[in-house]
This record gives C-alpha cells, sequence and structure tokens, in this order.
C-alpha cells in the first residue's frame, strides 16, 4: 500500500494492489491497467467520505487506525462509482456504521447509459471517476478500452462515441484534479486534461 497522500486539507488519495489484478489479459497480452488502484477520502468537520475504498489485506492495521483518526466523530459515508469497484464497501459500512448515499458535500453525476457514476467534490474542485477516464505513463488522462464497455448484463453495450457524449457534461465543471483508479492522479488543469481526453480520434 502506497500511504495516503493528502492533496488538498482533507482530500486523501490512497493506492492499494487490487487482489484480482492478473498480470495478462484473457488474450495473452499486457494488462490493462495497474495493479495498484486508487481510492479517496475526503472528510469535512461533520463528515468523511470514502470513494471506492480498498483496504490493503497485507497492511490493514496500520490503513484502520489511518481511517479511524480521520472518520472519529464525522458521519462516514461510503460511495461507489460502480458496482465492479465494490472492493472493501461492506468492511468500511460495518466498522462505521456507514451510509451509502452522498452527502450534500458531494455531487452524483451518473453517466447517461453507463453504469458508473462520477463524483464531483466542489470544494476542491476534484472529479473523481471509476473506469471510464484512466491515466497513461505520460501523464495524460485517456478514455477507457472499448473492451471495458462490454457487459453481458446491459441491453446494449455503449461505444466509445456513447462514453464520450455521457462525459462531455462534465466539461462544464471547474476541474482542477481527476482522482482516477487507475493509473496516476491529475492534480493540475484537470478541466484541460479531460476536454482532451473527449476529443474524437
Amino acid at each position: 500500500m502506497a500511504p495516503p497522500v493528502e492533496l488538498r486539507p482533507g482530500l486523501w488519495r490512497w493506492s492499494a494492489p487490487h487482489p484480482e489484478w492478473h498480470a495478462i489479459n484473457d488474450d495473452g497480452g499486457p494488462t490493462l491497467w495497474p495493479r495498484e488502484v486508487g481510492c479517496v477520502l475526503y472528510t469535512s468537520a461533520a463528515d468523511a467520505v470514502f470513494i471506492d475504498p480498498l483496504v490493503p489485506a497485507e497492511e490493514s492495521a496500520e490503513f484502520w487506525r489511518w481511517a479511524d483518526e480521520h472518520c472519529d466523530g464525522r458521519e462516514v459515508s461510503v460511495l461507489e462509482t460502480l458496482a465492479y469497484h465494490r472492493r472493501s464497501r461492506e468492511q468500511v459500512i460495518a466498522r462505521y456504521g456507514a451510509r451509502t448515499s452522498a452527502p450534500e458535500m458531494v455531487e452524483a453525476h451518473p453517466l447517461a447509459g453507463l453504469a458508473e457514476t462520477v463524483y464531483w467534490i466542489p470544494e476542491h474542485r476534484a472529479l473523481v471517476p471509476g473506469d471510464t477516464l484512466l491515466s497513461v505513463p505520460d501523464g495524460e488522462l485517456r478514455l477507457c478500452p472499448e473492451s471495458w464497455l462490454e457487459d453481458p448484463d446491459w441491453p446494449e453495450t455503449p461505444t466509445l462515441a456513447d462514453l464520450r457524449a455521457a462525459l462531455l457534461p462534465l466539461c462544464d465543471l471547474e476541474v482542477e484534479l481527476v482522482l482516477v483508479s487507475h493509473g496516476e492522479p491529475t492534480l493540475r488543469d484537470g478541466g484541460a486534461a479531460l476536454r482532451r481526453a473527449l476529443q474524437a480520434p
């Protein structure tokens, strides 16, 4: 586990190894996402909000000490961007009696036609997506691979064009940070990075 980093006062991000990560894909190629996945904790005087939390198995005692410190005396919420990011949701709920709805200080932006909700933290101008946006080694934001949009439970499979259309309204927000789950977070000029990611090839 990478130690939690306080990006802004009360806004924390950490990464932990995903237990279902594999070194190769089914097609024999390199994995499409890094083993370490990003997680967020946002606190105010009254609330503590986890987004897609993953408790690292090998360092759980250290993690819980840190989390207890930041949740003490606060109303705790646990949010997930999509069902595949359920991760340690139930553990956090059980430990803190957490609710699963967003408090007023966090805005939920469900993506039309997709099973993902992107969260917006206005105080820090921070966007927290699930799988639809990721960062690549050059530091730029990218749309997820089209294969990630395939889900046997959906009546229709969205295209990358559908994804661009669903994400486009987020460009109206004054985004500074984009705290992706896969890859390194964007810590400046997030709105410009988002607009570049949404440009059609």
